[in-house]
């Protein structure tokens, strides 16, 4: 249960920020601290037991079914992730509190980090593949909120948008690929799979497997060539950007390799895949870094060349090599994060990051150039620090290779070039901006920061240097029990962490990379100006863009054959012939080349009534045909479709099924009226020629026949059906004998979870076009009564009415598991009486007497819905599963209690929620008589 907290805490605590910031931004900053802070507690609590070589675990089944379960593990591996990003976090939300300004919403953005947060841990705690997708995923949506938190920025969208693509990309062959590798393993569970490695990389799916996996890896990690998305996701502010650089995110990709390194490692096609596109990436970033002029793209690129390191180190396949990546991981999170909070407080105190006007900062900011030497010391490699232990240690192993990489001599002689540019922008970064001449066009007078943004970066900086003096003692047992699990097996005998190795081959790569760094840095004005002059080198955002609008070109293009008319940019007539016609070959197709025959099953006679039914059906569907051009009766004679289909539902015994519709027509014809009211009243005449009236003849007639054959097979045919098995089991299973409500609440209540959650994204979706397209509003509060003008009779009715329509939905949303009824019937005769007052006394009078944020309480019902399933985890059961029982309270007698009943509750608010937002936005719109409406002829 501890780990499960570990998780949560963070993600549950982000919404108190938002909640605090009313009281003050310190506040709101002492609420986000407390939830990680709690949850790091809970995490050094486990921190004795993982050292001692357990691994403490959770696991409730979810959805069991498909292999899913909510299932957490910590080994040394996930316990070292654990410590970076809940520690690392905390300082930033130090320093955020003091970096971020008055105008920024501070609230938000603390939600938003906590989310970021909440999501990487499950990352590296998951046990379970699915489980691991999901949060996968989750630290893309997070990073994306986070790197586009300046929305009045374009390029903070667009990095936003580039890095949710690049590894939404990712997270989809990841997805491909576990799914391969939990049929090749024959589980789902991560620490299972781990054991399986010879049969794993014995199967036939293994190459694509992998490869899948990979991708996954390097689009999150930006390994070449997905490398482009990283430095311009540094819009965001610089909080997030040493978040995610050190702990978060572009980490999860490495920590991915590290976690199946048992089942994935030791083969040579994976020593050519992570070694060579490790060590590509460490050289090409490393030399695009030092052309860089802003700081923190410099330092962007020096993390994707640093992720390079370690991605290299686990291509190499050997535990030793894993030891150096597991290191590795932990000195760049130090280092890089205090660098990033450095170039933050420049940026904060001198109003700029751009090195060609920076200089000479060492004066006004002498505390800070001392960091910022130190850490970038530490950065590129050089002794006594950090960096300077986990470069030679990877100089080393890649002297003793398992595989072949071409010559001897070769990936030594690569990685020390990436160590000479490594050297080189890490002198820049540390001399230009604070030893070169002073600048005296900067935009503030520079200053040393406040004390408390200033910290993070000063504790980070220290443990760069005991690390690097005491390595053993500070990080031994740490990275050793990383490395462990990582591993999975049996550490080599000689792994000790020590600052001197001896006079050894990596120490000559580390003397020639440092020496070259330097000569490099003294001639940087060249190779910059040879970089942006006659030296070709691919522009990734360039080729992103292109790509992207390529493709929106080609759908414009089909869009135009597709529909373009004469005189319009498209047709909905000729779109929906398509839409038809291919629906028609779809279903006809199967029905003309095979053989086919109807069941033999009796028939139903046919009654007096059923036959009225048919005959409105005929006559509802036909005046809407020959009158669509009138808005008005068409919408009318469509009307008598939805009733007579309510009724037909009444005789055929589905009672539920005819309360849904009938409610269902209702909100529908109203939304249609307010449709209307912004439309002219009749619709543009189309193209009546014989010929399009004959096309459309003929494909109508198709897509009726083939529905009404494909009707009549499956109605006259006996196929088993699992009916029965929802008829049995309602009662014992589900605690109501009402089995339309008991299977939408428990039996699939998963699939009615999904669709209240989408239909709270489209309310909300549809109430931020409303709101974009700068309309005004009819009415409006305050309004004086005199001025408007309301059906009297209307008015007097529906507040006379209003209090018996809520008591039937009370009633409706009590009885529903045993009767008809339910949670989504009752939101619509709600909804429906609410916006009777709207239409009856106008959206003035109505919302002062009912002001409610409606965007809150659909929140409050899918999380009321969420916490229904998420009990069932309290007692060891999967997502959703419903509890009932039976108690005796005094006067009332027995009553049944289930946990349906909150889940009901959610479904209910939800869909009064989002009915009453759509509507009556929709009334708010004034009257558009002058709209062009386009000439809808084909």
């Amino acid at each position: 249960m501890t780990l499960l907290l570990i998780v949560l805490l963070p993600l549950l605590g982000a919404l108190l920020p938002p909640w605090f910031v009313r009281w003050g931004r310190t506040q709101s900053a002492v609420a986000a601290g407390g939830a990680a802070g709690a949850s790091f507690v809970l995490m050094l609590s486990l921190l004795p037991r993982v050292m001692a070589g357990e691994t403490p675990s959770f696991s409730v089944p979810w959805m069991p079914s498909i292999g899913l379960d909510l299932a957490f593990r910590m080994d040394g591996l996930g316990l070292l992730f654990s410590i970076l990003i809940l520690g690392i976090g905390l300082l930033v939300i130090l320093y955020a509190r003091h970096y971020l300004s008055r105008e920024d919403p501070m609230g938000r953005f603390y939600a938003f980090l906590l989310f970021f947060m909440a999501s990487m841990l499950g990352v590296v705690l998951a046990d379970n593949l699915l489980l691991l997708v999901v949060f996968w995923e989750l630290t893309s949506l997070s990073s994306f909120l986070l790197i586009g938190f300046w929305t009045h920025k374009p390029e903070a969208r667009q990095g936003a948008r580039m890095a949710l693509v690049i590894t939404g990309m990712g997270g989809l062959f990841l997805l491909l690929g576990f799914i391969l590798l939990a049929d090749a393993a024959g589980t789902t569970t991560i620490s299972e799979i781990n054991l399986r490695g010879a049969a794993i990389q014995a199967s036939a799916g293994y190459a694509p497997m992998l490869l899948l996996i990979l991708l996954g890896a390097f689009t999150k990690s930006a390994q070449f060539p997905f490398q482009f998305w990283l430095p311009h996701a540094m819009a965001a502010p610089t909080p997030v950007s040493a978040f995610l650089h050190s702990a978060t995110m572009v980490k999860a990709g490495v920590f991915l390799l590290a976690r199946f390194f048992p089942a994935l490692a030791g083969t040579e096609l994976w020593f050519l895949l992570v070694t060579g596109v490790g060590v590509t990436t460490m050289v090409i970033a490393a030399y695009i870094a030092l052309t860089k002029h802003d700081l923190k793209a410099l330092l962007a690129y020096s993390t994707i060349s640093h992720l390079g390191i370690i991605t290299a180190c686990f291509g190499i396949g050997t535990p030793a090599a894993a030891i150096v990546g597991v290191f590795h991981i932990l000195n760049h999170a130090a280092f890089k994060a205090s660098l990033f909070m450095n170039a933050g407080i420049v940026d904060h105190e001198a109003g700029t990051r751009d090195l060609r006007m920076l200089g000479g900062l060492r004066k006004t900011m002498p505390v800070t150039a001392a960091l910022a030497l130190l850490a970038s010391a530490a950065m590129a490699g050089l002794p006594p620090f950090n960096g300077f232990i986990s470069k030679e240690m990877f100089f080393y192993e890649t002297t003793h290779l398992y595989h072949s990489f071409g010559p001897a001599w070769l990936l030594p002689a690569i990685v020390t070039l990436g160590g000479l540019f490594s050297v080189a922008y890490s002198i820049r970064y540390a001399v230009d901006p604070f030893f070169g001449p002073e600048s005296p066009n900067l935009p503030k007078t520079p200053h040393e920061p406040p004390r408390p943004m200033r910290l993070p970066v000063e504790l980070l900086v220290a443990l760069c240097v005991l690390i690097g003096l005491f390595p053993e003692t500070i990080a031994g047992g740490l990275v050793h029990a990383a490395a462990l699990a990582t591993v999975g097996s049996e550490l080599p005998g000689d792994h000790g962490l020590a600052l001197w190795h001896g006079v050894n081959t990596a120490l000559f790569m580390s003397m020639i990379a440092i020496a070259g760094g330097v000569v490099a840095w003294r001639f940087r004005h060249g190779i910059i100006a040879l970089h942006a002059g006659p030296l070709p080198f691919p522009n990734g955002k360039r080729i992103f863009e292109r790509i992207i609008f390529g493709g929106v070109r080609w759908s414009e293009a089909l869009t135009r054959l597709l529909g373009a008319g004469a005189h319009q940019v498209g047709s909905i007539q000729r779109y929906l012939l398509i839409f038809v016609a291919v629906a028609v070959a779809a279903v006809g197709g199967p029905l003309l080349f095979a053989e086919w025959s109807a069941g033999t099953m009796a028939r139903t006679p046919m009654d007096p009534i059923s036959a009225v039914f048919g005959i409105f059906l005929l006559v509802g569907t036909i005046g809407t045909v020959v009158f669509h051009h009138d808005r008005i009766r068409a919408l009318l004679a469509i009307s008598v479709v939805g009733l007579v289909i309510s009724l037909a539902f009444v005789q055929l015994s589905a009672p539920d099924l005819a309360l849904t519709q009938i409610s269902v027509e209702v909100v529908t014809i109203v939304l249609l009226l307010l449709a209307l009211h912004i439309l002219p009243e009749r619709c543009p005449k189309g193209d009546d020629s014989s010929l399009v009236l004959g096309r459309d003849a003929i494909v109508a007639v198709a897509a009726g026949a083939a529905m009404a054959t494909v009707s009549w097979v499956l109605m006259t045919t006996d196929v088993a059906s699992i009916s029965d098995f929802f008829v049995e089991q309602s009662k014992p299973g589900g605690g109501g004998y009402n089995v339309v409500n008991v299977i939408l609440v428990d039996f699939r209540g998963y699939d009615t979870f999904g669709e209240i959650t989408v239909l709270g994204i489209a309310a909300l979706g549809i109430y931020a076009l409303i709101d974009g397209m700068g309309v005004s509003s009819r009415w409006r509060v305050g309004t004086p009564r005199d001025e408007l003008r309301y059906p009297l009779l209307l008015t007097t009715i529906s507040r006379l009415t209003l209090p018996l329509a809520l008591l039937v939905s009370v009633y409706i949303f009590l009885r529903g598991h045993n009767e008809p009824g339910g949670g989504f019937i009752a939101g619509l005769v709600t909804a429906v009486a609410l916006i009777i007052q709207y239409i009856a006394s106008g959206i003035g009078w109505t919302q002062e007497r009912l002001d409610v944020d409606l965007h809150k309480v659909i929140g409050v019902g899918i999380t009321a819905a969420g916490m229904a399933g998420v009990g069932a985890f309290i007692w060891g059961a999967p997502f959703l599963t419903g509890w009932f029982d039976y108690f005796h309270f005094p006067v009332i007698g027995e009553l049944e209690l289930a946990s349906a009943l909150l889940f009901d509750l959610g479904v209910y608010l939800t869909v009064v929620s989002v009915v009453i937002l759509m509507l009556v936005n929709m009334g708010k719109i004034r009257n558009a008589t002058a709209v062009d409406v386009p000439d809808d002829r084909d």
